[in-house]
């Protein structure tokens, strides 16, 4: 970076050298001429006419102006005498300077002389319209002055090469400081400014690739612990299915070990019979129940309208006789035509799981609140209620309160996990209540 600098300064300032120098060149050029053309003006008041019209009186002419070159002409442009050629010359009427005396009195040009082989400046006066007097001095062209120059150039050159490498030396150190500072304090900090409005974008587009990376990090993360949360969920479920079936698997084994052997009495045999049956049963309904929870994930069927007033007088009635047999009161607090978005077997779920449990979990002559409206279901009961440490416990899967109903009824400690899963997908919130040894309220806001 600081040799790209150094080099850069150094270009800029030996092309603006180069120009500058052409550009002096030129307007020195040009005061020379200006200047060349007075002293020519300044010689020619030398003359007074005491000269002969020849090439001796031009050569004395001469010799009064320093050498100056001299040349006499008649009227018509024909040389009579010059100071520097000789030879006949020929005539000189087409020189525009020649011209502009012949008709204006005076004229001036600047070229190449092609009888000497160089630069002259050549000024002409008319005298009385009989003689033409011409004096011309040597001069440099503009490209000879230039090439005149280069060696003070080259040590101008020389001198700024030396003030490039310092003013590069010290440019740098003040462009880069904050600009590595700015790096360093990007790398070590999330969010970082910069008194220097030039370099802020910078530390804008620094802090939002920081927020980006930041929050690819949290992203990564959060994928991290849902897939760790995951494998835990996975192995824990596979445990508690195995826990579940070992059971009446074991029972199922142990009776037809039995029976296999023989010599069991028939009240036995019958007492065999039934378990097995009874524990088949249990088995398939556990499995029913795994289908039905994993089913729910790839559940994409679309909702309707569901008369869920209805639906839930229906499922109280269904689930009375089990009530009265323990004495247990439903209170209906239903308001009338409450519609929701969702499908029958689904409400269904959710109502039944919950007011069966307010029954099953309930004490001896205790009473069920079943409260339904716009805003959402309620299912109160004065049942044996859930302990603090188990709290967050009851919408997990395979997780019952009191163990002592583990299997009855098809218990297995699914019914809430599916009722909070069928929430979820529908957008609602569900929530419990509870203290121990009173009862729970179970709310579920639409």
């Amino acid at each position: 970076m600081k040799l790209r600098i150094w080099l850069l300064s150094l270009g800029i300032t030996f092309a603006c050298l180069f120009v500058f120098s052409f550009a002096a060149t030129q307007v020195y050029y040009k005061s020379s001429i200006d200047d060349s053309k007075e002293y020519l003006r300044v010689y020619m008041n030398a003359y007074d006419g005491s000269f002969s019209l020849d090439e001796q009186g031009a050569k004395a002419f001469s010799e009064k102006l320093n050498g100056a070159r001299v040349t006499f002409m008649n009227a018509q442009g024909n040389v009579l005498g010059d100071s520097m050629a000789s030879d006949d010359l020929e005539n000189h009427s087409d020189r525009s300077e020649i011209k502009d005396a012949i008709f204006n009195g005076e004229g001036f040009a600047m070229r190449g002389s092609s009888t000497l082989g160089k630069n002259m400046v050549y000024y002409c006066k008319n005298f009385d319209g009989n003689v033409l007097v011409r004096i011309a001095i040597f001069t440099d062209t503009d490209w000879s002055l230039f090439a005149k120059s280069l060696p003070i150039l080259l040590y101008f050159f020389i001198l700024v090469l030396v003030l490039c490498a310092v003013i590069a030396f010290v440019s740098t150190h003040f462009i880069l400081t904050p600009v590595k500072k700015l790096a360093a304090e990007a790398a070590a900090n999330p969010d970082v400014t910069s008194k220097y409005a030039e370099l802020q974008p910078i530390a804008d587009i620094l802090n939002e690739r920081n927020r980006n990376i930041q929050r690819q990090m949290d992203e990564i993360q959060a994928e991290k612990e849902l897939v760790e949360k995951a494998r835990v969920s996975k192995d824990e479920f596979i445990s508690n299915v195995t826990h579940e079936m070992n059971t009446p698997l074991t029972s199922i084994h142990g009776y037809a070990e039995l029976l296999r052997a023989g010599g069991m009495t028939e009240s036995q045999k019958d007492t065999a019979y039934k378990t097995i049956l009874a524990q088949s049963e249990r088995l398939t309904n556990l499995i029913a129940c795994i289908i039905n929870y994993s089913e729910l994930d790839s559940d994409e069927l679309p909702p309707y309208p569901v008369d869920f007033s209805a639906l839930a007088r229906e499922t109280i009635s269904a689930l009375k006789p089990e009530a009265d047999k323990r004495k247990i009161e439903i209170i209906e607090k239903i308001d009338d035509n409450v519609t929701v978005m969702s499908r029958h077997e689904r409400l269904s779920e959710i109502f039944g799981n919950l007011v069966r449990n307010a029954i099953k979990y309930n004490k001896e002559g205790g009473s069920v609140t079943a409260t339904l409206n716009y805003r959402g279901l309620t299912v109160e009961d004065t049942g044996i209620g859930i302990a603090e440490e188990n709290m967050s416990k009851v919408f997990s899967r395979f997780f019952t309160v009191d163990k002592s109903h583990g299997g009855k009824n098809g218990g297995f400690g699914l019914g809430l996990a599916v009722v909070k899963k069928i929430c979820q997908k529908s957008g609602w919130k569900i929530s419990v209540e509870s203290k121990l040894g009173e009862g729970s309220k179970f709310t579920v806001e639409f």
